[in-house]
């Protein structure tokens, strides 16, 4: 993002993240060393998976993480103390991170990111990880059940207008990962390599004495990629015939018309009425695109239907998350000196993991996932795993193959790891779905996928609850 890279980050946080951190100045506490866990506590969307993505944009924005000559001097008039302030003029992250990869399919209490470094410097980029992972990975969740649903039709992000202000850079971002091959918003598609797409608006079309001199207009500004809007006026009695004079008109002339366009109306009924006009007029190439409040249960019922459409922008409800407008993604802390924390709840599935954790994903005899073990960082063998909440649930893991999910990817305030490209990150999110059994991809009562704790980090959670 070097073109709209923001400095000196340092206040993009809450206020009460500064108040801790002068207090654990002042305590004596700024030297202890800690590590906090980030992970979220329920799948979106009702859904059976969640999309991990926003660690690559949160490395990067780390290393702005610093507070400017103004940002001290506007924290002085919000009180905080001139020691304290001097300590943060020279404030940069030098913490070390650990996390599952971009686009990985992950699931809920997994520990996904692991931060450790002093207690100020882990407290105070609290509020831009959850901002930054939890809306990346709501959006790319959001993307990828559209994609799944669309199956190999195209899918394109068209939801700048709709986001709220400058998330859309991070929501066309996230989006591309989950699965959509293009996007609307320009400055997105120069800042992560995103191909950019788009068509034209009503107002082109009424801007124009009638339709057709619209249409010829377009056409001949833009022969090799013209999308034709049809349903300004009337869509089967004036806008697919304008369409298809023009269509013929480049033909002559060695062109072709790429698309039309349905924005309003019954999508199933024009679609497939198009469809016959156009092929009745040799024109079976000219794609039919659709756009207008999609969202994947949309798109699963005009696919259901049978409606002939090749390509689907979603906008609204994509880039809004529409139906589940956050991941209620959190950030606890799991140890103190070496020492492992615990946070206690009333609500069991509140209670947290403590201490330094890992997270080992098993395969089946067919490669597919099979079950996920959060183990103390530790452990290296273990022959079980067991429900976090009820212990005579269990899962004998001793002959299953699997692998670590976590990968330490900063230290010492620097990247270890070169950042993948998106449409890596994407490529690599669509081979991890096909490893997920159907069954936790149906949208309708998804089966859960296991996800287990060992009796080592179980035996210690027990053990600290004892001594609450």
């Amino acid at each position: 993002m070097e073109a709209f890279k923001i400095r000196e980050i340092g206040l993009y946080t809450d206020f009460y993240e500064l108040s801790m951190a002068q207090a654990y100045f002042y305590a004596g506490k700024k030297d202890q060393t800690v590590t906090f866990n980030y992970f979220f506590r329920t799948n979106p969307f009702n859904g059976g998976f969640s999309v991990f993505a926003g660690i690559q944009d949160l490395l990067d924005l780390l290393e702005n993480f610093s507070f400017s000559p103004s940002d001290i001097s506007f924290l002085k008039k919000q009180g905080l103390k001139s020691e304290f302030l001097n300590y943060l003029k020279n404030f940069r992250f030098q913490g070390s991170i650990w996390s599952v990869k971009e686009g990985e399919i992950v699931f809920p209490n997994e520990p996904l990111v692991q931060v450790k470094g002093n207690i100020i410097e882990c407290q105070l980029i609290e509020s831009l990880l959850l901002n930054i992972i939890n809306y990346e990975s709501l959006i790319s969740t959001k993307a990828f059940r559209i994609k799944y649903v669309a199956g190999q039709r195209i899918f394109a992000d068209f939801g700048l207008r709709r986001a709220q202000g400058f998330g859309a850079l991070h929501a066309s971002r996230a989006a591309a990962i989950g699965g959509a091959s293009s996007t609307s918003n320009v400055l997105a598609g120069k800042l992560f390599n995103i191909p950019v797409s788009g068509t034209m608006a009503h107002s082109w079309i009424q801007s124009f004495e009638n339709e057709l001199d619209a249409f010829r207009t377009f056409t001949n500004i833009h022969p090799d990629n013209a999308v034709l809007l049809v349903d300004t006026f009337n869509t089967l009695e004036s806008g697919v015939p304008n369409a298809i004079i023009v269509a013929k008109e480049m033909e002559a002339k060695g062109q072709q018309l790429k698309a039309i366009r349905l924005d309003s109306g019954d999508l199933s009924y024009l679609s497939k009425k198009a469809r016959k006009l156009l092929d009745a007029a040799g024109l079976k190439y000219v794609k039919i695109a659709v756009s207008n409040q999609l969202d994947e249960h949309l798109i699963r019922s005009l696919n259901e239907q049978g409606a002939p459409i090749d390509l689907y922008g979603v906008g609204t409800k994509l880039i809004t998350a529409y139906d589940n407008p956050a991941l209620d993604g959190v950030y606890k802390l799991g140890s103190v000196d070496g020492r492992p924390a615990l946070k206690v709840s009333e609500n069991v599935e509140k209670i947290t993991l403590p201490g330094v954790k890992n997270i080992f994903r098993f395969l089946d005899d067919e490669g597919m996932f099979y079950c996920d073990g959060i183990s103390l960082l530790e452990e290296e063998n273990y022959e079980a795993i067991q429900h976090p909440y009820f212990p005579s649930k269990q899962t004998d893991v001793t002959l299953l193959p699997g692998y670590s999910l976590l990968t330490k990817v900063m230290a010492k305030g620097e990247l270890l790891i070169d950042l993948p490209a998106v449409a890596d990150s994407a490529a690599y999110a669509k081979s991890q779905l096909n490893k997920l059994n159907p069954e936790h991809k149906r949208f309708d009562n998804p089966h859960t996928y296991k996800v287990g704790i060992t009796h080592a980090l179980a035996s210690l959670r027990d053990h600290l609850l004892k001594g609450k």
